[in-house]
């Protein structure tokens, strides 16, 4: 299975870059992952839950980071073993350029899975790793951006008051 994508990412290329190296990073923004440890020159060891279809299994594996350009690319390659509900094979090519709003964020994912996983289908299949790549490029944008990047600036009068608002009424514009 493959897919691509990219994403604006508000932030300075080397913020970005320097997260994408992180196992702090990569640990809050993998879906399931339960552990992540580590390091840029031996890889990054990992635990991950996920439930696919009817199939849940904890998967522990390794990624590990390859075809490093400072700034501008990397390879991220992972495998993980889930006992009996199969394995699950992974790489990534992610490249980084300049874009008005920050960095663009480019993204090529090539999936495989084996045992009971594949079993389920490809349908099956190709519609949870999108969401999970999706998820991930989404925590990791949300882990990189300043918290603040999408809230208007407030003046100390008039709008404060919207600060006391829970975040459902906040959503609503209510």
């Amino acid at each position: 299975m493959q897919l691509s994508d990219s994403r604006v990412i508000a932030a300075p290329r080397s913020k970005v870059w320097d997260s994408l190296l992180s196992a702090e990073v990569l640990k809050e923004c993998v879906p399931g992952c339960q552990e992540m440890t580590g390091s840029i020159e031996d890889g990054f060891e990992a635990t991950v839950v996920q439930k696919v279809g009817p199939v849940k299994a904890t998967f522990k594996g390794v990624v590990s980071l390859s075809d490093l350009v400072a700034l501008e690319s990397v390879k991220l390659s992972g495998e993980g073993k889930g006992g009996a509900a199969g394995f699950a094979k992974g790489a990534a090519d992610v490249t980084l350029s300049d874009a008005p709003e920050g960095t663009l964020l480019t993204y090529e994912v090539d999936a495989r899975v084996g045992g009971k996983l594949a079993q389920l289908g490809g349908r099956v299949i190709d519609g949870v790793a999108r969401k999970m790549a999706d998820q991930f490029f989404e925590n990791f944008q949300n882990a990189v951006e300043p918290q603040d990047a999408s809230q208007p600036e407030t003046s100390d009068e008039g709008e404060a008051g919207d600060e006391k608002k829970g975040w459902f009424k906040r959503v609503l514009g209510g």
